[in-house]
């Protein structure tokens, strides 16, 4: 009921996460990113505990994301209901699709990306949002992962109407300085394409107000 994509930019050091599904809500249950370590996503019929787990494994340098997708997969007996991307630091991504997920499911991984789905219109979405998101090299990370959901809506997306949306990204300044959602929407990924064009111009704001707050003391 999902198709998402994760990304790292090799030049910011950013990682991030775009999803939208049929389900409401769907970027608090399975959008899991962290700063300097890497992007999760869990979903199909989601366990959103592999989100925080998984990002803790990352964390460690003694596992790669292979070993952490093992991990993930020993600690959770639904391991078969579920569909996970994992993108660990070195911008390598990791995949799994168990085998009672929803059809017709498929992903696709490439260098520093990998998106995958269930319940979609076809099998060839996830190499379709791929391919967007590596042909906007050089653009801003969440506009090339708004990019890609796009390219897989226009692929044919989800066979269920969306409904819901997000897009999270985290970069050097250690918190999520992207984090849009659009939990109820007849067209999930236009509004949240409007909203990040709201807030792309702020965003350099709001990370001032953290990074250099003397500058916005009213002076008597």
């Amino acid at each position: 009921m999902t198709f998402s994509i994760v990304g790292h930019c090799p030049d910011t050091g950013a990682f991030g996460l775009a999803i939208s599904s049929s389900s409401v809500c769907v970027a608090a249950r399975c959008a899991w990113v962290r700063s300097d370590v890497g992007a999760v996503a869990t979903q199909n019929l989601t366990n959103p505990l592999l989100g925080p787990l998984g990002l803790d494994l990352l964390a460690r340098d003694d596992l790669d994301e292979a070993h952490v997708m093992n991990m993930l997969l020993a600690s959770d007996p639904g391991r078969d209901y579920r569909q996970i991307l994992v993108l660990g630091h070195h911008g390598h991504c990791v995949h799994h699709t168990g085998a009672r997920a929803l059809p017709i499911h498929a992903s696709h991984i490439d260098e520093h990306c990998g998106a995958a789905g269930n319940l979609l219109a076809n099998d060839g979405i996830p190499a379709r949002m791929v391919a967007a998101f590596q042909e906007s090299a050089g653009q801003d990370l969440a506009q090339r992962l708004l990019d890609a959901m796009h390219a897989g809506l226009a692929a044919g997306g989800e066979t269920r109407a969306l409904q819901s949306a997000g897009l999270v990204v985290a970069d050097r300044h250690g918190w999520q300085t992207v984090d849009l959602r659009v939990d109820q929407h007849d067209q999930p990924l236009t509004e949240l394409q409007r909203l990040w064009d709201l807030y792309a111009p702020l965003r350099d704001g709001y990370i001032s107000r953290v990074t250099d707050p003397q500058r916005y003391v009213v002076q008597s």
